[in-house]
């Protein structure tokens, strides 16, 4: 009952994180519901940009790649290669899920470093890269853990909850709240970095607008791909060990 009590405690905690702020936000009212419009407005734009050159990429497809097929190519067998030592023999129906978390977040966290998102006006609040909300990231961290108990689910049926138990059912209570705690640690390793990053670089360029804020962005760009590395890392992580059991 503690368990139970303890981990309803922790959904109830990932509505009201639902409602952090920081700054001021444009909302839209969609039915009865409350969601922030920027962050809705950046997400488009992300996704128009992966689909657009997605689109470029594959419309004519050569044998021997150039440009920009050539450099999809090199990140499809990148993020092969991740999941692949992650998750195992067993990686290729997960690869989609894997490359479109990493890709997401990588353009997202991007799209925060290098476009001009401030100078578009709103009626309330200002525009940001879609992981400087935590509802983007706790709605990633939630699909990551839907996916990781598919796996487990698909591979092994109800045997799956067997890991709970395993090596000893002393462990029951940690191994079931550790499926509570491993959405927030992803969710908030990833917003508290990107918000802090973009907190970083806007007091540095209200203080020093001139030449001291372009070595703190560039090191921006760096830990924003290195934050989407991490989640697609561990997402594919916690697949392959849902797959093969407790580790």
């Amino acid at each position: 009952m503690n368990v139970l009590s303890c981990s309803t405690h922790i959904l109830s905690g990932f509505y009201d994180i639902s409602g952090v702020e920081v700054g001021q936000h444009f909302y839209w009212k969609v039915g009865g519901f409350q969601v922030h419009g920027q962050v809705l407005i950046t997400s488009w734009v992300v996704i128009a940009i992966l689909l657009g050159s997605t689109s470029l990429a594959v419309r004519k497809p050569q044998t021997i790649p150039s440009g920009i097929q050539n450099f999809f190519e090199y990140v499809l067998e990148f993020i092969r290669d991740v999941s692949k030592t992650q998750i195992g023999e067993e990686y290729g129906p997960w690869v989609p899920f894997i490359g479109t978390i990493f890709l997401f977040i990588f353009v997202s966290n991007w799209s925060g470093a290098l476009l001009p998102w401030k100078i578009i006006q709103l009626p309330h609040g200002e525009l940001a890269a879609p992981t400087n909300d935590i509802n983007t990231t706790v709605a990633l961290a939630l699909l990551t853990s839907m996916a990781y108990f598919y796996a487990g689910l698909a591979k092994k049926g109800l045997g799956y909850f067997e890991k709970y138990i395993q090596p000893t059912p002393i462990l029951l209570p940690i191994n079931i709240l550790e499926d509570f705690t491993k959405p927030l640690s992803l969710s908030f390793r990833l917003f508290g970095n990107i918000l802090a990053d973009e907190l970083v670089v806007v007091v540095l360029v209200s203080l020093v607008p001139s030449v001291v804020p372009i070595p703190v962005m560039f090191l921006g760009l760096f830990t924003s791909g290195i934050q989407a590395l991490i989640f697609a890392t561990l997402a594919a992580a916690y697949i392959g060990e849902s797959m093969e059991g407790h580790h």
